[in-house]
């Protein structure tokens, strides 16, 4: 055998150590890092979604995935008015999920071509993820004996207000006061326009979320706030609420709706994106959703969160035909038509 040429003979361990060293550099080179990137979940959510999906339901998935074999999983999130969120879905953000205050949101994703009429009905319990009962937050102690919609109507209180033109969570308060003049007392529609027309008489500042508007109140505007439950439980549970919680013997549960828009998953993510949709619905996922104040779709998961109040007659949206006619006839009829108009200043 002929021997290597000297020259040659000192290339070999310079090759060794250069692979050597490629080896130990492989970690840190961009294209080894762009194929150990894990897949992403992009979600988008309305404002009180945050701190039950960031720090409960987003983490106990990842669990779940792993262990499930699929390796990491990361997500990208964003929260805002469910009318915000809406609109940033039409015009094209790529999120993946969303979870809508309203069921008419996604009635306006689908109108829009984002997702596909009705798609969300095709998902466990017609895609309603959680449930929480609209409240009234007032000072400590209640100095003004509010009890109820009614009381929010007498002179002299300045009540804090999420936007109905932004937020969902003021969508749903605007039914909530209508009902609970509809249904308590002979009259019907006239009885609760008159529980609204009080209201909104006492509104003296709005916001475009109901986490928006809760920060209003925080901060020491109005007597009293119309919200989200599930607002006043969690911040209660970790000693953060500077005000009492009001339940109106009459008030609407509020239903919040999944949108999967299939035209941002890419066809490698389907699976799990898929996975974690059913996710949602799994005891896991609602035993977190109880824990964070929201109520569950199945009822007898709540018994684990003590917080819960008691009302005496909830109702749902279901009562007043859906949003398909909630929305033309109390939203907009009813409240923009009718009542601004007539408090508007002349």
């Amino acid at each position: 055998m002929k021997p290597l040429h000297p020259r040659r003979r000192g290339l070999v361990p310079a090759i060794f150590l250069a692979a050597l060293l490629a080896y130990a550099a492989w970690p840190w080179l961009p294209f080894s890092r762009a194929e150990a990137t894990p897949p992403t979940i992009v979600f988008y959510g309305f404002s009180i979604l945050a701190e039950v999906f960031q720090d409960g339901v987003f983490p106990a998935f990842q669990k779940v995935w792993a262990q499930e074999g699929g390796g990491r999983v990361e997500f990208a999130s964003s929260f805002g008015g469910s009318g915000t969120v809406t609109n940033q879905l039409i015009m094209g953000v790529p999120a993946q999920v969303a979870l809508l205050s309203l069921e008419s949101d996604a009635d306006r994703l689908a109108d829009a071509g984002v997702i596909p009429h009705d798609s969300w009905k095709r998902l466990p319990n017609a895609g309603v993820v959680n449930l929480t009962p609209f409240v009234i937050l007032v000072r400590p102690g209640n100095p003004l004996g509010i009890r109820d919609f009614e009381d929010l109507t007498k002179p002299g209180v300045r009540i804090v207000h999420p936007d109905p033109l932004t937020s969902g969570g003021a969508n749903w308060a605007i039914v909530a006061e209508y009902g609970s003049g509809a249904r308590g007392a002979p009259g019907g529609e006239k009885a609760g326009e008159a529980v609204l027309a009080g209201v909104w008489r006492n509104v003296v500042a709005q916001a475009a979320s109901a986490r928006a508007a809760r920060t209003q109140f925080e901060n020491g505007f109005g007597d009293a706030l119309v919200t989200y439950e599930q607002e006043a439980i969690y911040d209660r549970g970790r000693g953060r609420l500077a005000a009492d919680i009001v339940y109106p013997p009459r008030t609407i549960l509020s239903e919040h709706t999944l949108a999967v828009v299939e035209r941002n998953i890419r066809p490698r993510d389907r699976a799990l994106v898929e996975r974690f949709v059913r996710f949602l619905w799994s005891d896991e996922a609602q035993r977190i959703f109880v824990a964070y104040g929201f109520r569950s779709v199945r009822s007898e998961l709540d018994r684990a969160n003590p917080a819960f109040g008691t009302i005496e007659a909830p109702f749902r949206i279901a009562d007043f035909g859906g949003w398909k006619r909630a929305r033309p006839d109390i939203v907009e009829r009813i409240w923009k038509d009718r009542v601004m108009k007539e408090i508007a200043p002349p």
